[in-house]
């Protein structure tokens, strides 16, 4: 994991660089361009981890999603919504896709499957 750089000439902060001809990753200073061969070739990484309540707020924002469509041709069986946002995803251990719901009503947030 590489971290934030800083050039030894004039401080200023360095860039990852590709120099093609020897195919290494250099970070170099845009100021005095002085070079220097980086250690590692990762130069950013993102880990990012979710927690299950994180998920569920996910799919609960999914109904204030203007681009997803909606349907009135479903109700929501928990709170009698007239109204549902639905999109397709894999689920878990099965090749098709699946209809997933979720209740357009700011209050209730009920997602289901396609039966």
């Amino acid at each position: 994991m590489s971290t934030m750089k800083f050039c030894r000439e004039c401080n200023n902060i360095l860039y990852p660089k590709e120099d093609k001809e020897r195919k290494v990753l250099l970070f170099a200073c845009r100021n005095c361009y002085h070079q220097e061969v980086a250690e590692y070739s990762c130069v950013y990484r993102n880990e990012v981890h979710h927690s299950a309540s994180e998920r569920t707020q996910v799919l609960q924002d999914v109904a204030a999603d203007p681009t997803l469509p909606r349907t009135k041709a479903v109700k929501c069986s928990k709170c009698n919504h007239p109204e549902a946002a639905f999109f397709q995803a894999a689920s878990r251990g099965e090749e098709g896709m699946t209809l997933f719901f979720v209740c357009c009503n700011p209050s209730c947030g009920h997602r289901w499957r396609e039966s």
